[in-house]
């Protein structure tokens, strides 16, 4: 598959992801609010309707109280007479009312009038002939009765209200409010409004003087405090403030969503599967190219020594070629020498293989940096004087113990110059530096060159497996890619480490830091 298809894939099913993702975030956020707003309607409700409770009890004491208080202020003179009219030994009842405050003043006054007859002395005759008359005479009597009592009720009542309005807010709000009462009040109508958690109040004046705490009070969630004005019909300077708030009252909004967040994670888990399934596919990618791209380096790199071994094979078995102990020499010299390169190649690739598998075997022992650079510069010498450049030597480590595989760290010295020969500017003579120095606790060897340099988003790249700079099938310089992930390797294996600087045109320096083995 090309990759401008798998990223267009990868990029249609990302926002696919993220935009389910959003609307879900988004769902859950309108809940939440909605949730709060209904939250608030509740509490303010409840609130609102515990007020109203606190008043109506308040007036419903002062009824039972002043109105008792009233009906014994109350008097009444009774009169008893009988009334002459067409039957003897009717009885008429008067009983006159008067309802008056402390000061004498008098709210009402009514007269009750009541006649009682004496059936069994009246003849039958005379009962049927006055039935429809006694009739409308109790109808009237009765409304009478009904009527002047309402008057009396109403008095009663009026000075009830007279008593709340002018002496009931005089009172101070610890004396007018049970707390007890308004508690319970409070947790009944936020039960009726579906809200069932715990809240902590506050009872105040208009002033801020707190009267009341609940005994269970704390801090937690006051940045949300729902008021409510008690008595609010009363002078201001007389009425009260019960604050309420709820610690819990986050994890009661977001109850109503956890159903929510299994799917938002499952949704986060497929994203980054899929991040994680992309990003497979591209190193996969990768590594496809590289293992392609290191099968080509490694057939250009076999063919040249088997070729030449093949060519001196045929030499030697074509008898028209006179066979001249020189000759015999020159091309038993190279088979020999293409079999080592050949068997080196393959080493090369085997010693990679091996360190993978985390069952190669170093042969440590104690060692001088100082003469194993030197000896390496020595043997290198050669091939940088054929390309018409030179090595130079600055060997100041004071302590150059190293306890290190000889053949393997020669090894790493080595690829480090070897490298710098290959990437070479070809307009200038190659100038190659090894040094070496130390501090207290570390051993450093850098190798610097004057060469190509390596630009900045390759640098990072340079020490991995199969990577080289010039990818592609065709190679300015032959090679598998192993040797600087060789090099990296061995250095970790010895307890080191390895960087390189580099700036495109100007060179690259690696820097090799190791422990100090102190005596």
């Amino acid at each position: 598959m090309k990759k401008a298809t798998i990223w267009t894939v990868a990029i249609v099913m990302g926002l696919s992801f993220l935009v389910l993702l959003f609307m879900q975030i988004k769902y859950i956020e309108e809940m939440v609010h909605m949730k709060k707003e209904q939250f608030d309607e509740s509490v303010t409700k409840a609130l609102s309707q515990a007020a109203r409770n606190l008043e109506l009890n308040e007036t419903l004491r002062y009824l039972e109280k002043d109105v008792n208080a009233t009906e014994r202020r109350a008097f009444k003179q009774d009169s008893v007479g009988t009334r002459s009219g067409e039957m003897d030994g009717t009885v008429q009842h008067s009983h006159q009312y008067s309802v008056v405050d402390k000061n004498g003043t008098m709210y009402s006054s009514f007269e009750l009038k009541t006649i009682t007859m004496k059936p069994s002395s009246m003849p039958k005759a005379m009962i049927l002939r006055n039935d429809k008359n006694s009739i409308s005479e109790a109808t009237k009597s009765m409304r009478e009765i009904v009527k002047n009592r309402y008057i009396y009720q109403k008095a009663l009542l009026d000075e009830v209200v007279y008593s709340i309005l002018y002496t009931a807010s005089e009172k101070p709000l610890k004396e007018r409010i049970n707390f007890k009462m308004l508690d319970q009040d409070i947790k009944t109508e936020l039960m009726n409004n579906g809200i069932d958690i715990a809240y902590h109040f506050t009872v105040s004046t208009q002033d801020g003087r707190e009267v009341y705490r609940c005994p269970d009070y704390t801090d937690e969630g006051e940045e949300y405090t729902y008021s409510q004005a008690l008595f609010r019909n009363d002078p201001s300077s007389k009425a009260g403030i019960v604050k309420i708030h709820f610690p819990d009252m986050n994890s009661y909004i977001f109850s109503s969503v956890r159903f929510m967040i299994p799917s938002i994670a499952f949704t986060v888990v497929l994203l980054v599967t899929f991040i994680f399934t992309i990003v497979v596919i591209f190193r996969q990618k990768r590594y496809t190219e590289i293992k392609n791209d290191f099968i080509n380096n490694m057939t250009h790199e076999l063919k040249t020594p088997i070729s030449s071994i093949s060519l001196a094979a045929q030499m030697l078995n074509d008898e028209s070629v006179t066979k001249s102990p020189v000759m015999m020499k020159h091309l038993g010299g190279v088979i020999n020498d293409e079999s080592k390169r050949l068997r080196f190649l393959v080493e090369k690739v085997l010693q990679m293989s091996m360190f993978d598998r985390k069952k190669a075997i170093f042969k440590k022992k104690e060692l001088n940096l100082n003469e194993l650079a030197e000896n390496v510069a020595n043997t290198f010498t050669l091939r940088v004087e054929h390309t018409g450049g030179h090595i130079t030597t600055k060997l100041n480590a004071t302590e150059p113990t190293i306890y290190v595989d000889e053949m393997h760290f020669t090894n790493v010295i080595f690829n480090l110059l070897d490298n710098a020969v290959k990437y070479r500017d070809p307009e200038r003579p190659v100038e190659l530096f090894i040094n070496t120095w130390n501090d207290k606790e570390h051993l450093y060897l850098s190798v610097r060159d004057n060469g190509l340099g390596i630009k900045k988003e390759n640098l990072k790249k340079i020490f991995e497996k199969f990577y080289r700079v010039h990818t592609g099938n065709v190679h300015d310089v032959k090679g598998f890619g192993l040797g600087l992930a060789y090099v990296k390797k061995i250095v970790e294996l010895h307890k080191g480490e390895i960087h390189a600087e580099s700036e495109k045109g100007k060179g690259t320096n690696f820097i090799i830091t190791l422990p100090i083995i102190k005596k």
